[in-house]
C-alpha cells in the first residue's frame, strides 16, 4: 500500500466521521427525496453494491482466473476500499442527516461499521504489525548485545568492571554484529521498555483481531437494509418525479 493511498483513504474516512453526526447542527428532512438527494443516494447505493466485486473475485476461483488476466487483485482491492468510503460518504449526504426511521438508522450504522472495520483491517492492523515487526527486530538486537556483554563479563568480570562500557547516542535496529557496546543499565531499561511497548501493541492487535468478523457481519446487515431502503423508495414513489 502506498503512502498516498493511506493518506487519501484516511482523509476520506475522517470526512465521513465528521459528516455522520452532522444532524446535531443541520437536518434537511426533504432532501433525501429531492432530485439531488436521490441522485446521491443512487450513486452511493451503486458503489456499495460494487463492493461485492472484490469478495466474489477473491473467493470464486473461476472468476478470479478470468479477471486476473486483465486486472490485478491489488487494483480490485483499491477499488473496493475507495468505493466503500465514497459510497458511505454519498449515503450520509443523501440522508440529509434525517436519522429517524429504524431502517435508516440500521443502514447508516451498519454502513459506517463496514467502512471503519475495513479501514482498521487494511491500514491500522497492517501498520500495527509493521511496528511490532520492527520492535521485535530491535529487541533481538538488544538481547544479542546483552548476551555478548554477559559473556564478556563472565570471562573477565574484574577487567570489565574497571574499564566500564561505552555509551551510545541512540539505539537503532542494526544487526548484532554491528551493534555497539551499550551500558548495562541502559540496555536493560531499553529491553524492558520495548517488551512493555510490544505487550501493549499485542493486546491492541488481539482486541482488533476480529475486525473481519465485524466487517462481514455488518455487511450481512447492511445489504438487506439497503435493499429494503431501495424498495421503500420505489414503493412509496420518488417525490421528485411527481
Amino acid at each position: 500500500m502506498s503512502e498516498t493511498e493511506k493518506l487519501t483513504v484516511g482523509a476520506l474516512v475522517t470526512v465521513l466521521l465528521l459528516f455522520a453526526p452532522g444532524f446535531v447542527l443541520h437536518e434537511a428532512p426533504r432532501f433525501p427525496g429531492s432530485l439531488t438527494g436521490s441522485l446521491l443516494g443512487i450513486a452511493g447505493a451503486v458503489l456499495l453494491v460494487l463492493l461485492l466485486i472484490y469478495p466474489m473475485v477473491k473467493h470464486l476461483a473461476w472468476l478470479r482466473q478470468r479477471v486476473a488476466k486483465h486486472v490485478s487483485m491489488r487494483a480490485i482491492l483499491s477499488f473496493h476500499i475507495y468505493a466503500g468510503v465514497l459510497g458511505a460518504l454519498l449515503g450520509i449526504l443523501h440522508t440529509g442527516h434525517k436519522f429517524q426511521s429504524p431502517l435508516g438508522i440500521t443502514l447508516v450504522s451498519s454502513m459506517l461499521i463496514v467502512v471503519l472495520s475495513g479501514f482498521v483491517g487494511r491500514y491500522y492492523m497492517a501498520h500495527l504489525r509493521t511496528e511490532l515487526r520492527d520492535q521485535k527486530a530491535m529487541l533481538d538486537t538488544l538481547r544479542a548485545e546483552y548476551d555478548r556483554i554477559a559473556t564478556e563479563l563472565a570471562a573477565a568480570p574484574l577487567a570489565r568492571s574497571l574499564l566500564g562500557l561505552p555509551w551510545i547516542a541512540r539505539l537503532a535496529p542494526v544487526s548484532a554484529a554491528e551493534a555497539p557496546g551499550i551500558p548495562v543499565p541502559a540496555l536493560v531499561n531499553a529491553i524492558a521498555d520495548l517488551e512493555y511497548a510490544m505487550r501493549g501493541r499485542e493486546t491492541i492487535e488481539r482486541a482488533f483481531a476480529l475486525w473481519m468478523v465485524v466487517h462481514v457481519g455488518a455487511s450481512i446487515v447492511m445489504y438487506p437494509a439497503l435493499a429494503l431502503h431501495i424498495w421503500n423508495g420505489i414503493f412509496y414513489g420518488l417525490r421528485w418525479l411527481q
